[in-house]
């Protein structure tokens, strides 16, 4: 059976970086062409050299310094006598130690990115740093857990065109509603108000603008060209500014007496006497707001259907009306025909192909060198892969290496299940840190240190210079992109209080708001941890009237009092991240969901347990619940971007409910 392109393209690149470090003298494309076997595969000569320009610029864009230099100068333009060669020195992470206090910090900084987009790219990083001392484990000692999630399906296209300085373009719907196609020229990303931005010239209206990746309505495209950052651009100082550009404003939602506990937590702006408003009718409570986005706002009032009027401003009342609108006639359309299937587990998706294996072959002989005798289990387990996979990596490095020098290649041995490397002096030493994975950890201890009790701050503080020093410029992409996880609208005594529990291991009772039955309720828990799912926080705490772990947002819980030491014995919580804030029940129920491209996010937040592809580019995804009360008003926070296919009740009802809901606007 012949290799795959994808298997044929990492043993491509592995020999090429292994030729490449071999000579100070470095090769000829000739040369190269000459020592490694398969470029002969190509269809032409000019194929093999768009096949080489992609693999020199492929291992570049992974922090790989292929550079290319002319031994004569009167033949510098002449790209035949160029040659190539990767310097040891450059290649290498520099050596660099990290005391424990340190490691925890940096293990702690790549956990963020688990289930984000730059997921991979943190684990790379980690895996490089534990060869200079960090260890992975030691990030579970913290009782503050920050996470970060990149859902937007254009997350990573837009990191990659903010790194490599690339203009781009993309549909856009702004706040008002219209939608138009903008250019940009990307000067930096981050996360605010639990959204993430763009941030660039906009040279269709010639100024600095900022864009919601959420509202982006078609797949971003690359542009060509050249252009700067200007040099005073910050992006932590951008992102403040969208405090200034969304002053804030006045909105009332009327509420039925009893009704939205959990948004009259957020409730507290003052009155608009400008507003002329009538008061509120018998049984109705009238809510303000002072919000700097009446779009999230309108989103959580229509969750609460017929429950809810937005009353002012205008704007508001037709942002819900609207999205109701939608809603109902997106859950009026015709059930499609779709097979669902098992949807893949495990944290934030793999980068596929030959960027995830060849990083992993290079990262796994420095690691088996300081690790000889190292067990095929366990060495898997630390790559995350199965053993065949692994074993499949060691048969490729056996066999990779120059064409014309058999003594050159490496000697592996793992018959044993004992794996052993020898004759491996160029790959000895980790690759040093590409610019996705070092914008990880600097970004990741950025907002560490923002964060008020999740890590000492002396250790971020020094683990950053470090990280930095070793990086380069590398990590110059940590200067771009920005993530801000401040728990927004809880008081900063509640969650020194929490914090205080989970490290004195004290007993807490709360009152707390539950939404899916609109009550607040009062219960005493044992706190474990806080952990955050981009900018919402929860508490994982044993709950004794459940008696089992729960999970509480923190914003929704109304008060903490100690209730005196928590009870010994009780079951800890998983030192990984939790995979789902859902925990299972046998009496479960279970919805499929329909869902357009821009609410694909829905599958990996909700964890679906099986997916289905429809023609039109979404979705329909199978969700695990245990109950089905909330579904109606998450379908109509979606705004006509999702539908309930099954059970046919359920549609039903979530029909009837948007009727009602609407009727409060006709």
């Amino acid at each position: 059976m012949s290799p795959k392109p994808a298997e044929q393209r990492t043993e491509r690149l592995l020999n090429l970086v292994i030729a490449l470090l071999s000579s100070r003298r470095g090769f000829t494309k000739a040369e190269l062409f000459e020592e490694i076997e398969l470029y002969s595969e190509a269809a032409s000569p000019e194929a093999r050299e768009k096949l080489f320009d992609r693999d020199k610029a492929f291992l570049r864009e992974q922090g790989i310094p292929v550079e290319s230099y002319g031994e004569d100068p009167l033949y510098e333009q002449d790209n035949s006598l160029q040659r190539y060669r990767i310097r040891s020195e450059e290649y290498r992470l520099p050596e660099v130690s990290f005391t424990p206090a340190e490691s925890a910090v940096l293990a702690l900084a790549a956990q963020m990115w688990e289930q984000a987009a730059l997921g991979s790219a943190a684990a790379r990083a980690l895996r490089k740093l534990r060869a200079r001392g960090v260890l992975a484990e030691d990030a579970a000692s913290s009782p503050v857990h920050p996470a970060i999630r990149t859902s937007d399906p254009n997350f990573a296209k837009v990191f990659r065109a903010v790194t490599d300085r690339t203009p781009i373009s993309f549909g856009y719907r702004a706040s008002a509603g219209e939608e138009s196609t903008r250019s940009v020229q990307p000067w930096g990303m981050g996360s605010r108000y639990g959204h993430w931005y763009l941030v660039g010239w906009d040279t269709g209206r010639n100024a600095e603008r900022w864009f919601r990746l959420s509202r982006m309505t078609t797949a971003v495209q690359a542009g060509r060209g050249n252009y700067s950052v200007p040099p005073d651009f910050d992006i932590h100082a951008s992102l403040a500014s969208l405090d200034h550009v969304f002053a804030p404003r006045s909105a009332a939602v009327d509420v039925q007496s009893g009704a939205g506990a959990e948004l009259r937590l957020r409730a507290g702006g003052d009155a608009d006497p400008a507003a002329g408003l009538a008061e509120p009718a018998a049984g109705w409570d009238r809510l303000w707001f002072a919000v700097t986005d009446l779009e999230s706002l309108a989103a959580d009032a229509a969750a609460l259907g017929a429950a809810a009027r937005a009353v002012h401003p205008p704007e508001l009342r037709d942002a819900v009306s609207a999205a109701l609108d939608r809603a109902q006639k997106f859950q009026a359309e015709p059930v499609p025909e779709y097979v669902p299937a098992a949807a893949a587990r495990g944290t934030a998706a793999k980068t596929a192909g030959a960027q995830e294996r060849l990083s992993r072959l290079l990262d796994l002989v420095p690691y088996i060198l300081a690790n000889q005798g190292a067990g095929m289990a366990e060495t898997a387990d630390r790559f995350g892969i199965s053993q065949e996979q692994l074993a499949s990596d060691l048969n490729l490095l056996f066999v990779s290496g120059p064409r014309y020098y058999p003594n050159g290649l490496m000697d592996v041995n793992f018959e044993t299940g004992d794996i052993y490397i020898d004759n491996a002096e160029n790959l000895s030493q980790p690759v040093r840190l590409s610019m996705d994975e070092a914008a990880a950890l600097v970004v990741g201890l950025d907002t560490l240190a923002a964060l008020p009790g999740a890590a000492p701050t002396d250790a971020v503080a020094s683990a950053h210079a470090k990280l930095t020093e070793a990086a380069g410029t590398a990590a110059a992409a940590g200067t771009s992109l920005a993530a801000e996880l401040l728990p927004a609208g809880t008081p900063p005594d509640l969650l020194t209080e929490l914090q205080q529990a989970v490290t004195g291991a004290r007993s807490l009772t709360i009152r707390y708001v539950v939404p899916s039955r609109d009550e607040v309720s009062e219960r005493v828990v044992d706190p474990r941890r806080i952990f955050s799912d981009n900018n919402t926080w929860y508490l994982d705490a044993w709950c004794h009237r459940a008696q089992a772990g729960r999970f509480f947002r923190v914003d929704r819980i109304l008060s903490a009092t100690d209730s005196g030491k928590a009870a010994t014995g009780l079951p800890q919580p998983d030192a990984q991240f939790p995979s789902s804030l859902f925990t299972p029940g046998e009496s479960d129920e279970f919805v499929t969901i329909r869902l357009l491209p821009d609410a694909s996010w829905v599958a990996d937040a909700y964890h679906a347990e099986r997916r289905a592809q429809l023609p039109d580019g979404g979705q329909a995804v199978v969700l695990r619940t245990a109950s089905t009360g909330w579904i109606p008003g998450f379908i109509a926070r979606l705004r006509g971007s999702a539908a309930v296919l099954e059970p046919a009740a359920l549609r039903d009802e979530t029909a009837a409910w948007l009727s009602a809901a609407a009727a409060n606007y006709a």
